[in-house]
């Protein structure tokens, strides 16, 4: 027979401990640790046989659900999988409610969809469906926390399942307020199975703290097939749809959607998007190709360099590491003689995108020397390569396609790494300047190293 012990977790991360604390040693919360109870499994002789399987026994391919929204269904990997749940976080406020209604009414045009919420009220929904035309579509629409009753209510001829939020559902097996651990993972679970059983695609929504990751147990993260985060500016139209993790997909996919009055709507050329408009040339801003996902991207980095008045120069960056800046700053005073230890430095990413590749190193330094010296580097130029500590431009991945991309959007030059250039990268209609060294660049831009 199944046996159960009693077990305490915290109710903020939830660490589990096998006796009462007042305070929880990992994150230091007091009063947060409440008595559970956890049903171990059946005994060996309860168990029967397992039934093994080859690798080659589903072998028919998994036909995907599209909802023709372009960005969405790119981050998912190519369309929904049946049977997959897919968790979707982002600060209050930042569209993913607008987002997960969007995608239900394109959804219903072939499938059936349910939308449940357990935080806005039914005419909230319905006017919002109205500012979105898509008050006419055929999404099911329910306001109800209860996970059982939801289950029960759905039966098997459910498509698509949205609910809206997962901190706001409870289960009538635990004796809890909903958005405590228990409840989400008890939840959770309980959603999980309904959709591995029936086929259905569930999309749960999930609320974030204030350090931007998804609020709740981090075993949440665990059990779900797919992980989105719906980032963006307030004061910025443009939104974000990164996947951090995809059991049917590229696991660092990125969609991006402007925010209009009709809703949101997918964003076709992005990199136009993050290229700011100047007529003239400008000290201190580089294009730099990055890849985002599956698909190159070029992004303009911008950087300000000004005398300091304080005894510790400021260092600020936007939408990149600043342990990077620091690195880059240390190997230009180091292997290139030109110091910024009396100068502030600002370095932004513009348009709001966050990169992460290091393959960004070589436009930032570049940006960085422009802004110092006052050199502005041609507007139709853009430049990719990782600088490693010695000062060499080290190579990086999917050149081709880097370049392929900048030379779409009319960029004549592209400074890159020497080791990339050849063989696999070969264009007629740009001129491919590739270095070994910082120093390799900075002489052929001609920038000035002088100290002012």
């Amino acid at each position: 027979m199944a046996k159960s012990e009693k077990i305490f977790h915290c109710n903020e991360c939830g660490a589990e401990y096998p006796k009462w604390l007042g305070k929880c040693e990992d994150c230091g919360q007091w009063n947060s640790i409440v008595e559970d109870t956890r049903v171990n499994g059946a005994s060996i002789s309860e168990k029967f046989d397992l039934e093994f399987q080859n690798l080659s026994f589903f072998q028919e391919k998994i036909d995907r659900r599209l909802s023709d929204i372009g960005e969405f269904d790119r981050v998912l990997g190519g369309g929904a999988v049946p049977g997959s749940v897919v968790l979707i976080g982002g600060d209050p406020g930042i569209g993913k409610s607008t987002l997960l209604l969007q995608v239900s009414a394109a959804l219903s045009q072939d499938y059936s969809c349910v939308y449940i919420s357990g935080e806005e009220s039914a005419e909230q929904i319905c006017m919002r469906a109205e500012r979105l035309e898509a008050a006419n579509s055929d999404v099911k629409l329910a306001c109800e926390t209860n996970v059982g009753l939801i289950i029960k209510s759905l039966g098997n001829d459910v498509d698509f399942l949205v609910v809206d939020s997962i901190q706001t559902l409870r289960s009538s097996f635990v004796d809890s307020i909903p958005g405590t651990v228990s409840q989400v993972r008890t939840c959770a679970y309980e959603l999980i199975n309904f959709a591995k059983t029936t086929g259905a695609t569930v999309f749960l929504v999930g609320h974030v703290t204030k350090d931007g990751a998804i609020a709740g147990p981090k075993v949440l993260e665990h059990m779900v097939d797919t992980v989105l985060y719906f980032e963006g500016e307030r004061g910025n139209a443009y939104r974000i749809l990164r996947s951090v993790k995809n059991r049917y997909g590229p696991c660092d996919e990125l969609g991006i959607f402007e925010m209009r009055q009709e809703g949101l709507v997918s964003v076709q050329n992005p990199s136009v998007l993050f290229l700011t408009q100047r007529d003239n040339d400008v000290p201190g801003t580089v294009v730099f190709s990055g890849i985002e996902g599956s698909r190159p991207m070029l992004v303009e980095a911008q950087a300000l360099v000004s005398k300091s008045y304080f005894t510790s120069p400021r260092r600020t960056v936007v939408g990149w590491d600043l342990n990077r800046l620091f690195t880059i700053l240390a190997v230009l005073e180091s292997k290139c003689r030109i110091s910024f230890s009396d100068r502030d430095v600002y370095l932004s990413i513009a348009g709001g995108l966050k990169i992460s590749e290091p393959a960004c190193d070589l436009a930032a330094a570049l940006s960085l020397l422009s802004a110092r010296s006052g050199h502005a580097i041609a507007r139709e130029t853009c430049a990719f390569g990782e600088i490693g500590l010695t000062g060499e431009i080290r190579s990086v991945s999917r050149c081709s396609e880097r370049v392929k991309e900048a030379e779409k959007l009319g960029f004549k030059n592209i400074i890159l790494p020497h080791s990339n250039k050849f063989p696999s990268v070969s264009s007629s209609g740009i001129n491919l300047m590739a270095v070994k060294t910082l120093m390799d660049a900075i002489a052929t831009l001609g920038i000035s190293q002088r100290h002012e």
